[in-house]
């Protein structure tokens, strides 16, 4: 039998994804890490070429991305450290868009699955019990979504929304909203529940909606019946959405309300007034994706894809505040 990626990992005493890098991206790799990474091929007999690996082992040499909304600008830059990351480690990525509808989601599986060697599945909305029939069949990675015995990227918001938090209490906020825009990532809700709650600060949800600008504008109108000092949205489109309407309804941000988006993207600096919002870094996001897929893809050669592990990685990520000019001081009034 061939000589696998992971065999060459183990015998050289490093993971996976740095026997990849040695042979693709050797300038990544120190040169003794490197120098017994080579020694250890060697002696196994490992060949780093793609063509062969393809011929040997029905390698697409492609990783699958699968993301809720690829028109949030949220995942572009994503996509594209992403591709970058895998260019330099032998793969390239197909990218599909799942509109965040089980069925959907469930007909781009089908139509990608056998193009490539694993898949990524951002926040999907699919049952724990085909994910995990998924899982049998080939690699898989979730991101934010939680399933036992399946390798997860965890982004975590605990320390952005805390921050978000102590920033509306400082400002003397104490009636807020957050804008829900998400069925499958429940965490997020309870997570700003509970850091709001531990400063006292009132906080009422709305929602679930979609994660679009359209659920800002029609938010903002609750928001005002709701007489709240502060808002905080699922995302920076949702956070756009509402400043939209609230110019409409002729409430000044930040001097009426307070907006807070998560995500960071590009249109949060650029817009009027400048959003506030929680940063997650898009290049930690990819790299860390890829190579736990990279990962997953060379452990599951020479196993029955059918024997998940209970004990599946789990890689967090984590978040901070950027304050910008969408947040002021409470209203006196």
């Amino acid at each position: 039998m061939a000589v696998t990626i992971r065999e060459v990992a183990s015998a050289a005493g490093v993971s996976v994804s740095t026997v990849s890098r040695a042979f693709t991206a050797p300038d990544q790799v120190q040169p003794a890490t490197r120098q017994r990474i080579l020694d250890a091929a060697a002696e196994l007999g490992y060949s780093a070429n793609p063509a062969a690996r393809s011929l040997r082992g029905g390698s697409t040499g492609t990783l699958g991305l699968i993301v809720p909304d690829i028109a949030n600008p949220f995942f572009p830059p994503i996509i594209k450290a992403m591709q970058a990351r895998a260019r330099r480690l032998g793969y390239t990525v197909l990218v599909a868009d799942s509109d965040e509808r089980e069925a959907d989601e469930l007909a781009v599986i089908a139509a990608v699955s056998k193009r490539v060697d694993g898949l990524i599945l951002w926040a999907s909305t699919l049952t724990e019990e085909r994910l995990h029939e998924l899982a049998g069949r080939m690699p898989l990675v979730v991101v934010n979504r939680h399933v036992p015995g399946i390798p997860e990227v965890r982004i975590s918001l605990s320390a952005g929304i805390a921050q978000a938090a102590e920033l509306l209490k400082a400002y003397g906020h104490r009636r807020c909203v957050f804008v829900n825009a998400s069925r499958a990532e429940l965490s997020r809700g309870k997570s700003i529940q509970e850091s709001f709650e531990a400063l006292d600060l009132s906080l009422h949800e709305l929602g679930p909606y979609e994660p679009r600008f359209e659920t800002g504008v029609h938010a903002a109108t609750l928001v005002a019946a709701h007489d709240a000092t502060a808002v905080i949205a699922h995302n920076d489109l949702v956070a756009l959405g509402v400043l939209h309407q609230m110019a409409n309804l002729g409430m000044s941000v930040p001097r009426d309300v307070s907006v807070i988006g998560i995500d960071d993207t590009l249109l949060a600096s650029v817009s009027t007034p400048s959003l506030t919002t929680i940063r997650i870094d898009p290049e930690e996001i990819a790299t860390r994706a890829g190579d736990l897929l990279i990962e997953t893809v060379a452990n599951s050669t020479g196993r029955s894809t059918k024997e998940l592990d209970a004990t599946s990685p789990i890689v967090e990520i984590g978040s901070r505040l950027i304050p910008r000019a969408s947040t002021g001081p409470a209203p006196t009034h």
